[in-house]
């Protein structure tokens, strides 16, 4: 086998084990939620709020930014790299897949979408944010769940997640140090003694 046959048999493997072995009754419906937009939209509206309330005018850049980031990574993941690999999801190739989810997706798999738009806002949060909160790590096993979640439901194999993870953090990389640069970083500023 050569090396790309390697590491896509390596790829099932690992699918298999998360999809099929490594797997309970609460995770069944723990990861079928947390995939939702449901679970995690509330999050970022909260996020994107507090942001603008609290940092008034860099705060709305940086929800620009924010939003620019997801508008490019799920344009990039979704509509451009899908189409162009055009892996077929494991979700449609039946046999032992073990699918969770209401409906598998029309389009190709890679790179997951979910963990490149996560991933990306994860990377801008966690280099625009950071010197704010020392949760900032937070972001990333956030993103980490719900890309998991996907490989768990059967809707993407693992290399998919990783793919997506990889230009996620490049994107958010790129967008934070725009916005850092342009903008400045978000600080909380002391009020002055009296």
């Amino acid at each position: 086998m050569d090396l790309l046959q390697q590491i896509i048999h390596g790829d099932r493997i690992l699918f298999e084990s998360i999809n099929s072995r490594w797997t309970n009754p609460f995770f069944d419906h723990f990861f079928l939620f947390v995939r939702e937009a449901l679970f995690w939209t509330p999050l970022y509206f909260f996020l994107l709020l507090f942001v603008v309330l609290n940092f008034g005018w860099r705060g709305w850049w940086w929800a620009c930014f924010f939003i620019g980031c997801v508008a490019v990574t799920d344009t990039v993941s979704s509509h451009i790299l899908k189409e162009a690999v055009g892996r077929i999801r494991p979700c449609a190739l039946g046999g032992s897949v073990r699918f969770l989810a209401n409906y598998c997706p029309q389009g190709g798999s890679f790179p997951s979408a979910h963990a490149t738009n996560h991933f990306g806002m994860a990377t801008f949060m966690a280099l625009t944010l950071g010197r704010i909160s020392r949760g900032w790590w937070a972001a990333w096993a956030w993103a980490a769940m719900i890309s998991y979640a996907q490989v768990y439901v059967g809707v993407h194999f693992p290399l998919d997640v990783l793919g997506g993870a990889v230009l996620g953090i490049l994107a958010g990389m790129v967008f934070a140090r725009l916005y850092n640069r342009k903008i400045g970083p978000l600080l909380f500023t002391n009020p002055s003694p009296e």
